[in-house]
């Protein structure tokens, strides 16, 4: 838990990570006003979704999430390449078989933490999004990306198919689409990313940062407690039948409006205020 003049003034991090030769500095982060930003930075893998990366980034987005001055969370990274997905050195036949094992364990247990996140995560990208790279930004719940950036799915090309990255590319646009992306290896442009449903909005480079924020806003000025049982909603009904679905949401509708918030909101909106939040 972090102290109040911590939360006042704002966090900066760096969570080091040793390397053979040398020391570096794997994932930044910083943290103020409600917003942890966590900073992709080892360009000279091309941000690649190794063992350290994404143990780092399980540490960075499960850190203090139970706080409620934590409202959101933006995935983004140094370079022209978001991320090139898992490092291909990690899964060369020398590693064994246990260690390829422990990869894809980790990199599940990193898209779980986006998900299971109580606040929201955005990616916002600026470059190049490959396998799982591209995995990682279809698991956030919003991507804003510039007008330059490609996504895609090349496993195949290198022998080994994107099956992972697959599962959340596949989940997010049509399927043509998805087997297009994963049988080709061919890149979606900004603007098909866009139109296929895998990215939120696309916008200039130089107003990415402004997207975000206006986004963020947005999210900030509601319930922490609303958002939080709202997406936890989402992605349980999406493995439910449809009848299903209905019958949890039935329950959830009715236990949101007898929540704290949730009776602020009515009473808020009838006596025509602005809304005092508890965030319970």
């Amino acid at each position: 838990m972090y102290s109040t003049l911590e939360r006042s003034l704002g966090r900066s991090f760096s969570l080091f990570r040793r390397g053979v030769h040398s020391q570096y500095v794997i994932t930044n982060f910083n943290e103020k006003n409600g917003l942890k930003e966590i900073i992709l930075n080892h360009e000279k893998t091309k941000n690649s979704l190794s063992l350290e990366m994404m143990s780092s980034l399980i540490e960075v987005i499960n850190s203090n999430k139970d706080d409620v001055s934590l409202r959101a969370i933006v995935l983004a990274a140094k370079g022209n390449v978001f991320s090139a997905g898992h490092n291909l050195k990690e899964l060369q036949q020398s590693t064994g078989v246990d260690h390829h094992k422990l990869v894809f364990k980790k990199a599940t247990e990193l898209m779980k933490s986006i998900i299971q996140s109580p606040v929201p995560v955005i990616a916002k990208v600026n470059g190049f999004a490959t396998a799982a790279g591209c995995q990682l930004v279809a698991t956030c719940d919003i991507i804003v990306c510039s007008d330059t950036s490609k996504f895609s799915t090349p496993g195949a090309n290198f022998g080994i198919f994107c099956s992972t990255p697959g599962i959340a590319v596949g989940r997010s646009v049509p399927k043509s689409r998805a087997m297009y992306m994963l049988l080709t290896g061919e890149p979606l442009t900004a603007k098909e990313a866009y139109e296929s449903g895998l990215v939120t909005k696309v916008v200039p480079a130089d107003q990415l940062d402004a997207e975000v924020n206006k986004i963020v806003d947005k999210i900030t000025h509601k319930s922490r407690k609303i958002i939080t049982l709202g997406k936890e909603f989402f992605y349980k009904h999406m493995d439910l039948s449809l009848l299903e679905a209905y019958e949890l949401g039935e329950e959830i509708m009715v236990k949101n409006i007898n929540m704290e918030d949730g009776q602020e909101g009515i009473k808020s909106f009838v006596e025509k205020r602005k809304a005092s939040w508890s965030h319970k």
